[in-house]
């Protein structure tokens, strides 16, 4: 008579194999009162905030995702009823219309100042009289972009002063070949070659940036300051954390991060 032999039971975890599995379960799980965190941001605040999250997210075990864009068109999406618990402004134009409405408060965080930068192996543009040259293809953030905004009150700036003839900012502007939607945009079209210079912010000229292009000096008394405001959205499912998100970025890990990056003091 054949017997089919049978397959020894299968042997029961052991108490500390599945005191290690608790034990995983529970480091994997986010905290009691943890929230997910969404943050609307201006496009320059890219590298800076997402140093920022990942400090603030290991101090309070919330997690926080980011949507980072031209701040037209953050305010756009705000507007249009999109979720955030967050906005942070590369300025007041597209911040302050919707303080009270949108976002309960405003505090202003950070502060930036622009820059000219031109392509590294480039000698066309060696100054800001240069802008204005024949020929030259400059790119520019679009009028509606916060340092679209600060550009054109520099190039007027510059108008004022005649330090480098009549008209200085509509001769410069003739040569703008392309408006871009954000600062980063901007930047790219130096970095691969395609503008012979552009106008950004000093914050915007990261180390991954320096290996391919020059920084353009830019007289003090031309150059404009950006203000950085920052608020809670109403309505916010998460309201405490975002207010701690806000008072970190304002505190002292925050402000270091963001000098890290070449953002300046409120």
């Amino acid at each position: 008579m054949n017997v089919t032999p049978t397959r020894p039971a299968s042997r029961p975890r052991s108490r500390s194999h599945t005191r290690l599995a608790l034990l995983a379960a529970l480091l994997l799980a986010p905290p009691a009162g943890a929230a997910s965190l969404t943050v609307f941001a201006a496009s320059s605040l890219t590298d800076a905030f997402t140093e920022i999250g990942r400090a603030f997210d290991a101090r309070t075990g919330h997690r926080t995702t980011f949507q980072f864009a031209g701040s037209q068109v953050l305010r756009a999406q705000l507007e249009g009823g999109a979720r955030a618990d967050v906005f942070a402004s590369a300025n007041d134009a597209q911040f302050t219309p919707l303080l009270g409405s949108v976002v309960a408060a405003r505090e202003v965080f950070a502060r930036n100042r622009l820059t000219v930068i031109a392509p590294a192996g480039s000698a066309r543009v060696r100054s800001l009289r240069d802008l204005t040259g024949p020929g030259v293809r400059l790119v520019l953030a679009a009028p509606n972009v916060p340092v679209g905004d600060y550009t054109r009150r520099m190039l007027a700036a510059v108008d004022r002063s005649g330090t480098y003839g009549k008209d200085f900012a509509a001769r410069a502007l003739r040569n703008v070949v392309s408006e871009e939607g954000n600062v980063r945009q901007v930047a790219l079209k130096v970095s691969l070659g395609e503008a012979d210079a552009a106008v950004v912010y000093a914050s915007d000229v990261t180390p991954a940036l320096k290996k391919t292009v020059r920084v353009v000096p830019l007289p003090t008394r031309f150059n404009q300051t950006a203000a950085y405001p920052l608020g809670v959205v109403r309505g916010s499912a998460n309201a405490d954390a975002a207010r701690s998100f806000a008072a970190f970025v304002q505190g002292k890990e925050g402000q270091a991060i963001l000098r890290r990056w070449g953002f300046l003091s409120p």
